[in-house]
């Protein structure tokens, strides 16, 4: 009696008839070798080697086994599978044409692992990161002398600490300007400090840190962070990302920056509406699934973060914020100005074409 071994690939089931299972292997091999020579029509099947360029013939009578000499060595040139046994047991390996016949009854399942989803560099990204330095260079930005990590920098270590958090969560929808009058009138007053602010009531509050947005609420936040920072980290701010994250009122942006400005950890970028808006304008960060444009300041991080080095996610908020203050503005953005225009995709599309015709006029004297 003889026997089928039924191998699954894919979608493709072939049928090998084997001899008896008790037969030796010289006879197994003589078997191959008369059936070779028999003028029938066999069945051939290429498996590529995963460590040579080289196919290996698989013939109808059974599967021949060929030495590798050469050990595998760097990435793989080709796909890696993992090969799973019907009776459930699983097992990941690297493709190997040493790794003999399958047994009789068990079926082989091949797995192509899916290619890697890294993101890649965008087209001309460190050229239009020169530009936009040699632009940032020229020309003062709000976020030079009034961003939040400029908050109480003349105070002692873990005062400045305080500080910086209160200056991130007084930041939201409020401009520079605003956020830095409201801390300065706080220094002013001797309430950059937990314990002060736990003291004073929130009316006090609210009329000092007026006109930023939400002050109502960010008074109450104020009050809440104090008190949370005395009884649990003696005056001092949390130095996890995920502790900052669970004070009242303190989001993504705000807990990254104060991981870089207050503790000199960098956890990640911190991504406020400048860097998300300039980041889609470039071109530079994606949705999943293929969107051109990520949808709220968080998605740009994450996807900015798969790319950028790390060496650049301090610098690159106060680098595209100015930017952004400056040049790439929300509305009506001076496109004729900019020295990267020419790798933007979305140059002129948001402004008015008198903008344009000045500046292929400047171009043309160039």
């Amino acid at each position: 009696m003889s026997q089928l071994l039924f191998i699954n690939y894919s979608r493709v089931t072939f049928a090998v008839r084997m001899s008896k299972a008790t037969c030796s292997s010289k006879r197994l091999k003589s078997n191959i070798e008369s059936r070779i020579s028999e003028p029938k029509p066999e069945l051939c099947v290429y498996a590529r080697k995963r460590t040579t360029n080289r196919y290996e013939e698989i013939r109808g009578g059974g599967f021949k086994a060929e030495p590798v000499d050469q050990k595998p060595c760097g990435l793989p040139d080709i796909e890696e599978f993992a090969y799973k046994i019907s009776n459930g047991s699983c097992q990941s390996e690297k493709s190997n044409a040493t790794s003999g016949v399958p047994s009789v009854g068990s079926t082989v399942a091949i797995a192509i692992k899916p290619e890697s989803t890294a993101a890649k560099f965008p087209a001309n990204w460190e050229k239009v990161l020169e530009g936009i330095c040699n632009m940032r260079s020229s020309e003062d930005a709000p976020v030079d002398s009034m961003g939040c990590e400029k908050a109480g920098c003349s105070l002692p270590p873990k005062e400045r600490r305080f500080a910086v958090l209160i200056s991130s969560l007084l930041s939201s929808q409020t401009k520079d300007h605003v956020t830095h009058g409201a801390i300065q009138r706080l220094l002013q007053k001797g309430l950059l400090a937990a314990e002060e602010i736990d003291k004073v009531d929130e009316a006090t509050i609210k009329s000092l840190i007026y006109p930023v947005g939400f002050y109502s609420r960010k008074a109450s936040n104020m009050k809440k962070i104090a008190n949370i920072c005395l009884t649990k980290y003696d005056g001092d701010i949390p130095s996890s990302l995920e502790e900052l994250l669970s004070l009242p009122g303190i989001g993504p942006k705000m807990a990254h920056l104060v991981m870089n400005a207050g503790w000199n950890n960098v956890q990640g970028i911190c991504v406020d509406t400048h860097v998300h808006r300039i980041c889609n304008r470039l071109g530079w960060v994606s949705r999943p699934g293929g969107k051109p444009k990520t949808s709220n300041p968080e998605e740009t991080r994450e996807a900015l973060q798969l790319w950028l080095p790390k060496e650049e996610w301090v610098s690159i908020n106060p680098l595209l914020v100015g930017f952004g203050q400056t040049i790439c503005t929300p509305l009506r953005p001076r496109c004729g100005v900019c020295k990267v225009s020419d790798f933007c995709p979305a140059a002129f599309k948001e402004t008015n074409p008198q903008s344009k015709v000045k500046a292929s006029g400047r171009k043309d004297k160039h």
